[in-house]
């Protein structure tokens, strides 16, 4: 399963699901601004996340990265601010019959495939 966001309609590219996700600061890598801003959406305890890998699609001038991690099973997501509709667990075979978020439908497939097959190493 993957943990995704419904973005709310106000926000850029909004009423569609995706990763939580953002911007990184200056100062951060990768997983760290990853993890931040899944904090800062879904209220999740980082201690409970191991990242695994990351999948990155460079588009030249910008790239969008994506962090793909194991959670423990007792982890708890939740939305934490008017930024989402909904945070949620869903199977990895059910995320494209969702409206995805753009930039994460553009992805997916390469992330999909990355998760399957760490799926069958047992993550």
């Amino acid at each position: 399963m993957i943990l995704l966001q419904h973005r709310a309609p106000w926000v850029h590219n909004g009423d569609t699901w995706g990763i939580p996700g953002g911007a990184r600061d200056s100062h951060e890598d990768v997983i760290a601004g990853a993890l931040r801003e899944a904090v800062e959406e879904t209220g999740l305890d980082p201690a409970l996340v191991t990242p695994v890998v990351v999948h990155e699609d460079n588009h030249g001038n910008w790239k969008y990265d994506t962090v793909i991690a194991s959670a423990a099973a007792t982890l708890i997501a939740h939305e934490v601010n008017d930024e989402s509709h909904e945070v949620r667990w869903v199977e990895v075979e059910e995320i494209s019959e969702l409206t995805l978020h753009p930039s994460f439908a553009a992805s997916w497939p390469k992330v999909k495939e990355l998760v399957l097959q760490l799926i069958g190493q047992s993550l």
